[in-house]
């Protein structure tokens, strides 16, 4: 194992199997070939051809296209194509900042292989020795990485949240922090990447957050997901990184750019310091031009 081993993992996949989907002429995300054909069955909302899939140009409003998508995924969903619903929108644009255009159930975005955007963040604390994180391990009923190791605080952004409302929300669920003690959180950039699942394509972005808290702090989960928390030297936190598997699978890139940031991982001492830092950052994948 090396820290880049987690990045490469992270950003897996073939094209090939995939064609891009588009609504009002942007490109927005990739639909296994398997799907779209299915897709093709529901002419009243989508258009599919060999080289992509749109959505139909009648649907120009972001809540007809939002109801419409719904419409033609709940019968796959049904049959077993398509996981449960989970109740979470989250916004479908060209990229962040962009007007929405249209909402997606959180179980389905894979499927559909548009942006996901999250939140994580570290938790540490300076001390005599050093930095020490908070690390978190996942709930052993989790449907996701049960029993992995994780960040203090972390999870999606959904529809109708800023990030910091996000942010805010996830601290108080995940570990017990009031808003006395978020607001105190820093940004501190995003990390990305790309990676194919047996669900569909994760093209996500995790905007990642700093939070020094005191030495006497304690996180407490309060919403199920964590099991216990643990607080690790930041040399334990890395090894832990570079040996083993242990962390949720997106986590490593977390804790990498929080390593790179604070001077622990630097260019003489680490001989892949270059591809790391420059694969924390993975663009959006786009290999071909809006249908006429």
């Amino acid at each position: 194992m090396s820290y880049l081993n987690h990045i490469h993992a992270l950003n897996r996949h073939d094209m090939a199997g995939f064609r891009p989907f588009f609504v009002s002429g942007r490109e927005v995300g990739w639909i296994r070939h398997a799907l779209a054909d299915r897709l093709a069955e529901a002419e009243e909302a989508f258009e599919v051809g060999p080289f992509g899939v749109s959505l139909r140009a009648e649907l120009s409003e972001p809540e007809a296209r939002s109801q419409a998508v719904a419409r033609v995924l709940a019968p796959l969903t049904e049959e077993g194509m398509l996981p449960p619903c989970k109740g979470e929108a989250y916004v479908v644009s060209e990229g962040w900042g962009e007007p929405p255009l249209f909402m997606l159930d959180r179980a389905h975005v894979a499927a559909l292989g548009v942006r996901a955007y999250g939140v994580h963040m570290n938790g540490y604390v300076r001390t005599a020795d050093g930095l020490h994180l908070w690390v978190a391990r996942r709930a052993q009923d989790r449907l996701v990485a049960p029993g992995k190791l994780d960040n203090m605080v972390a999870g999606g952004h959904a529809a109708g949240y800023t990030l910091w409302q996000t942010l805010e929300k996830e601290c108080e669920e995940e570990a017990g922090i009031g808003p006395a003690l978020s607001q105190r959180a820093r940004p501190a950039g995003m990390v990305s990447y790309c990676l194919e699942t047996e669900r569909g394509l994760r093209p996500d972005t995790l905007f990642v957050f700093d939070l020094e808290v005191p030495a006497d702090f304690q996180p407490r989960n309060t919403d199920g997901e964590i099991g216990t928390f643990m607080r690790w030297p930041v040399e334990q936190v890395l090894e832990t990184v570079r040996v083993t598997e242990a962390f949720k699978f997106n986590v490593p890139l977390v804790i990498l750019d929080f390593a790179v940031r604070h001077g622990l991982l630097a260019a003489d001492t680490e001989p892949e310091y270059c591809d790391i830092v420059q694969g924390l950052r993975r663009g959006a994948v786009r290999f071909h031009p809006p249908p006429e």
